[in-house]
């Protein structure tokens, strides 16, 4: 699963935001090493540098600036409040699912035999800024 921080290196650059990182660095310790600014969130603080935020009813200040959010096997019932923050905040959005769950909306991809969800603002600069949260 580690995997996905190269493809996440592959196509994005700056600002990546995992939500639900739990006790899992792996992923996100790789994409610091190569030089992203990365923020990790999560409902309890498991780390120093954890973000604490319920992604529900998030604080957008967390995910301002942000390219990518992405989540490795969030609970259902907060995938579509992913998305969503996604869409708010005008990035792209990947889910790592947990085994054969279907997200609606996202384009099902693999890479390096890790399957995911990916959603697309298709903004290749970004989100227009009339779009973005204030």
């Amino acid at each position: 699963m580690i995997e996905i921080a190269d493809f996440i290196a592959e196509n994005y650059s700056g600002k990546i935001v995992e939500v639900g990182v739990g006790h899992f660095f792996q992923i996100s310790d790789r994409l610091e090493k190569r030089g992203f600014h990365v923020v990790r969130v999560d409902l309890k603080r498991t780390r120093s540098d954890v973000a604490i935020d319920d992604v529900c009813n998030p604080d957008y200040r967390i995910y301002r600036g942000a390219r990518l959010i992405f989540s490795v096997r969030p609970p259902m019932e907060i995938q579509r409040c992913i998305v969503e923050l996604g869409k708010k905040v005008g990035c792209d959005v990947i889910i790592i699912p947990l085994k054969s769950e279907i997200i609606d909306g996202g384009e099902l991809r693999n890479y390096e035999g890790v399957p995911f969800f990916i959603f697309t603002q298709r903004f290749p600069q970004g989100c227009p800024e009339e779009r973005r949260i204030p």
